[in-house]
């Protein structure tokens, strides 16, 4: 027979080695990272752009993370249960990549103190809430360069989600650097009051070519804008995603979002501990925007233009609202020499001279 002492050692180590070992599967347990899309999580735009981001994270970090998503959350109370469930079933960190999911997750971030929200393109920050953005009137900016140089007309065309600042800053930006190249350019907008609604996009770009424009920006996430512009015979561009599986060579290039340089670093600094709310706005010189995809008829001149006033942006030598910047009205928005700060670029909300169309009060 054993003695006591001989089985409460080698009960003691048993019971260690259990105990080890379940410590041990605990620490090696992913972390676990939820995102949260207002559209459709395969295809094109906003969405997809954000769940490209989603995979790279998960490539990028294997099995030290579980990545998991909802797509199609509408704003509002299906944004507050969404995140609430994501953070209740062990998500650590939480992206919100709408604009209206500012207050859901400014209520729900209090209630789990241990988890890192980051909500895209609000402006609502809290003790674990954060917020992010990409610089989208920049990728706007070159794709005017290229339908500046591209469009025969000079009438230019957006198909417009919402009147927002962050859309009002593109549809400048687009018209501004057009301009740049060819001064005659005058830009027209359609508001579709949607940012995904494949039926009223199709609508608004047949309203824009019926009015004479031969190029096409779009800033909603559905491709149909670009299967208009190939139909028609004109030219669109891919917005925040390639869409030339759409649009073919009507598709002159492709202004993309990358998502993962900022998602990667927030999943990074929260498995090391050194998470911290921030509010970060990338651009391309964080690599957050990638212009290209080009179509076979955008000559090698128009790609050099666009590559040299990407690097007149990144280096600021000719920054996207370098002024003299003049307003519809004629009223001089930003002097000569001038730049509107970050703060002013976040609040614009006027159209510069040579965008047709009125903006509500």
């Amino acid at each position: 027979m054993f003695s006591k002492p001989f089985l409460r050692t080698t009960f003691s180590l048993a019971v260690g080695v259990l105990i080890g070992a379940a410590a041990s599967v605990h620490a090696a347990e992913p972390l676990k990272v939820g995102f949260v899309y207002i559209g459709p999580a395969s295809g094109a735009g906003w969405s997809y752009a954000h769940e490209l981001g989603r995979q790279e994270v998960q490539r990028s970090f294997g099995d030290k993370v579980k990545t998991v998503f909802v797509e199609n959350v509408a704003e509002g109370p299906d944004a507050e249960r969404v995140i609430r469930d994501l953070a209740a079933n062990g998500a650590k960190v939480i992206f919100g990549g709408a604009f209206g999911y500012m207050n859901a997750m400014a209520k729900v971030a209090p209630e789990f103190p241990d988890v890192a929200f980051e909500h895209a393109t609000g402006y609502k920050t809290g003790r674990n809430l954060g917020i992010y953005d990409i610089r989208t009137y920049e990728g706007a900016c070159l794709t005017g360069v290229v339908a500046g140089a591209m469009s025969k007309s000079g009438n230019l065309g957006v198909v417009a989600s919402v009147p927002i600042p962050e859309v009002i800053r593109n549809i400048n930006a687009y018209t501004l650097c057009a301009q740049a190249v060819n001064p005659k350019v005058r830009t027209k907008v359609v508001w579709v009051n949607a940012w995904y609604d494949p039926p009223k996009e199709r609508d608004a770009a047949v309203a824009l070519i019926a009015g004479g424009v031969d190029v096409l920006m779009q800033n909603t996430d559905s491709p149909a804008p670009v299967q208009v512009a190939l139909e028609r015979g004109i030219y669109g561009f891919g917005w925040d995603t390639d869409m030339a599986q759409w649009g073919k060579d009507a598709q002159l290039a492709a202004s993309m979002l990358n998502w993962s340089v900022y998602y990667n670093k927030v999943v990074s600094d929260v498995m090391a501990k050194r998470w911290k709310p921030g509010n970060a706005w990338l651009g391309l010189k964080e690599d957050a925007i990638r212009f290209g995809n080009y179509s076979k008829v955008v000559p090698q001149a128009v790609k050099d233009l666009v590559e040299a006033r990407k690097r007149d942006i990144i280096s600021g030598a000719k920054p996207v609202f370098g002024g003299p910047l003049i307003d519809q009205a004629g009223v001089q928005r930003v002097a000569a020499g001038k730049e509107p700060s970050d703060k002013d670029k976040l609040a614009m909300h006027y159209f510069v001279k040579g965008v047709e169309g009125t903006l509500p009060k």
